[in-house]
């Protein structure tokens, strides 16, 4: 088997059993409600490019993590490749299985390659243009695809760098980088064109499920060019796949300091508005959030004490860092929750939360009003 499995992720919790509410089932699978993504925001430094990630995958996945996060893009390339270093070591070590790990990457983006090519124009044009995945007209400012011929080649090559064989989530990687240019209306012509792709890739087992990773297209108001609802993607799924699609899931920021998802009624579902994460759940769609820590930007200055004490009422967790994860682990209708961290210290530190409960619904509402 090459894909998580209901059993094998449940004997993965199990192993974990001393954890206070930690994992949840979705779709059959059991998630951790923490996620390890492996962006790096400032990906043209050198030193971005050192293997960073293979001692920190390692121990997320020892510490209770099963749900590892990555794009095609990242450090192009790098972060996947690393990430199947440490899953061939973990395996050698017989420390975990496949079916035990929720693995997740993104298409959309041009990966080029590391060490870069002397002109990328080239590249794109020979690997690209030339191998006719795409026309040039298809490419967004350089660095953006979304045909299904190039998405299907960057997911094959993304297997590739990781060493499996299917992916349990593939992500439609920030397709609102071209929805000014197409206007709407043509915009949800590609998404079929590239969910009815998707569906094919299922059925071949390239991929479990799929899902779209976003910004801010999921929270614009709705004047705003660059937002997509979410009922037309998923009527979109409905048509190309029927009832079993397999589009189940979307990412999008959530933070402290970003919480539209969970307050702003940017959505609507059968002429309703409403938020994100209700209309996720009325069109049984799953959430993963990203971007729990905003790059540490949240840290600039210490949270209140009565953000502190609302998370956390017997003060056992140590630091903003916890009690920002334990605000995105505790938002009701959030499978799990996306951090990067390089350093296995950070992630032990990181897992701490589980040494108490998510915070009940009646203080993690007071939050907001603090």
């Amino acid at each position: 088997m090459s894909m998580a499995t209901h059993q094998s992720t449940y004997n993965y919790a199990k192993k974990f059993s001393n954890y206070k509410d930690f994992y949840i089932k979705h779709n059959d699978l059991i998630f951790s409600k923490l996620g390890l993504g492996t962006f790096n925001k400032e990906p043209y430094k050198e030193e971005n490019y050192v293997f960073h990630y293979i001692e920190g995958v390692k121990q997320a996945i020892k510490s209770g993590i099963n749900l590892i996060d990555t794009a095609s893009n990242y450090r192009y390339g790098q972060s996947e490749k690393e990430i199947g270093i440490a899953l061939k070591e973990l395996y050698e070590e017989n420390a975990i299985t496949r079916e035990e790990l929720i693995i997740c990457s993104k298409g959309g983006f041009i990966q080029l390659d590391y060490p870069f090519p002397q002109n990328p124009y080239t590249w794109i044009e020979e690997n690209i243009i030339e191998s006719k995945l795409a026309l040039k007209e298809d490419i967004e400012l350089d660095q953006h695809c979304m045909t299904p011929d190039f998405l299907e080649w960057s997911c094959q090559r993304s297997l590739e760098n990781m060493g499996v064989k299917s992916f349990d989530i593939y992500y439609l990687h920030n397709p609102e980088m071209q929805l000014i240019k197409l206007g709407y209306a043509k915009f949800l012509k590609k998404i079929e064109s590239i969910f009815k792709r998707f569906e094919k890739m299922a059925d071949q087992g390239l991929i479990k499920y799929y899902g779209v990773a976003v910004w801010n297209a999921f929270i614009n108001p709705k004047n705003n060019k660059e937002r997509i609802n979410l009922e037309d993607l998923v009527q979109i799924a409905q048509k190309v796949g029927g009832d079993n699609h397999r589009f189940k899931y979307v990412q999008t920021p959530f933070n402290l300091a970003k919480t539209s998802i969970y307050t702003m009624p940017t959505q609507s579902v059968k002429g309703e508005e409403c938020t994100l994460l209700q209309a996720a759940h009325r069109l049984n769609m799953g959430v993963i959030s990203s971007s729990s820590l905003l790059q540490m930007n949240l840290f600039k200055q210490s949270f209140k004490p009565e953000t502190g004490y609302l998370l956390d009422p017997k003060m056992i967790l140590e630091n903003d860092i916890q009690l920002a994860l334990q605000f995105c682990r505790s938002t009701p209708g959030i499978i799990s929750s996306l951090f990067a961290s390089k350093a296995p210290v950070h992630i032990k530190n990181n897992v701490e939360i589980t040494k108490i409960k998510s915070t009940p619904r009646a203080n993690y509402d007071l939050i907001y009003k603090v």
